[in-house]
């Protein structure tokens, strides 16, 4: 893809954030689900990196190489005429201006990184250290003169015995994000708390991102709270894992 499409692209997601509230991204992993996704009226999309490892039968948690993972999306994006963002969990060890460089050579003109570092024995980055790395993607980006939307992610909840009690850290986390760069944040694992999700949203100053359910959760109910982005993250494929069982059943021997 030439570099004035990826430009376009990337300014094109950033005018749907501003557009939309919440802007849902649906969460794809190969080609048809993306042209089905798109097909359906999505203006953008989302790659997962959950259901992408899933369908390549790979282990999600940076269980590919960045350069796989290059590999895998470039047929995806280029499968459809809408942006494309891309997670890339905590970054597969690459410096940030490697990341955005091969991110953007295929096409890619957002990005999800979260603070989970899997290839160095699952541990979480500190405050400052994930938000110097959105920083360096933020400066990499800039200096590529491509606006990549940077989606900001924590754990905290994921790895907290009590979600309410790190709220505070949590908060101040996406903050330092949010001064880093981010163009959005992402606090993983509250999407059923209406307290803290409306704590989070009420909190920074970007959209915050929420992980949605396709058919047990409701669009309204995300809005009302204040949430600015939506992705599936797995739960699309998870969903249509359960479907197609339940179509298939009738048949099985």
């Amino acid at each position: 893809m030439d570099i004035r499409t990826t430009v376009e692209r990337a300014q094109r997601l950033k005018q749907l954030h501003a557009e939309y509230k919440p802007l849902v991204l649906p969460t794809v992993w190969d080609a048809w689900s993306a042209r089905t996704a798109a097909g359906a009226g999505f203006p953008a999309l989302t790659i997962g990196s959950h259901p992408l490892a899933d369908s390549r039968g790979a282990d999600d948690h940076e269980g590919q190489t960045f350069e796989e993972v290059l590999a895998a999306v470039r047929p995806i994006i280029a499968a459809v005429d809408v942006p494309v963002s891309v997670d890339l969990e905590a970054g597969y060890g690459q410096e940030p201006s490697d990341l955005i460089a091969g991110l953007t050579e295929v096409g890619g003109v957002g990005l999800n990184i979260e603070d989970t570092v899997h290839s160095d024995g699952g541990r979480v980055r500190t405050t400052q250290e994930h938000a110097n790395y959105v920083a360096g993607l933020r400066a990499a980006a800039d200096d590529a003169g491509i606006p990549v939307w940077i989606n900001g992610r924590t754990d905290l909840f994921l790895h907290a015995e009590d979600a309410s009690a790190v709220l505070g850290e949590a908060i101040e986390r996406l903050h330092a994000l949010e001064q880093a760069g981010a163009d959005s944040v992402y606090p993983v694992g509250i999407q059923d708390n209406d307290d803290l999700l409306t704590a989070v949203t009420g909190a920074v100053g970007i959209p915050v991102n929420s992980t949605a359910h396709p058919v047990k959760h409701d669009l309204e109910r995300f809005r009302r709270l204040g949430v600015g982005r939506i992705t599936y993250g797995p739960l699309l494929q998870f969903a249509l894992t359960d479907a197609m069982k339940d179509m298939l059943g009738p048949w099985a021997p």
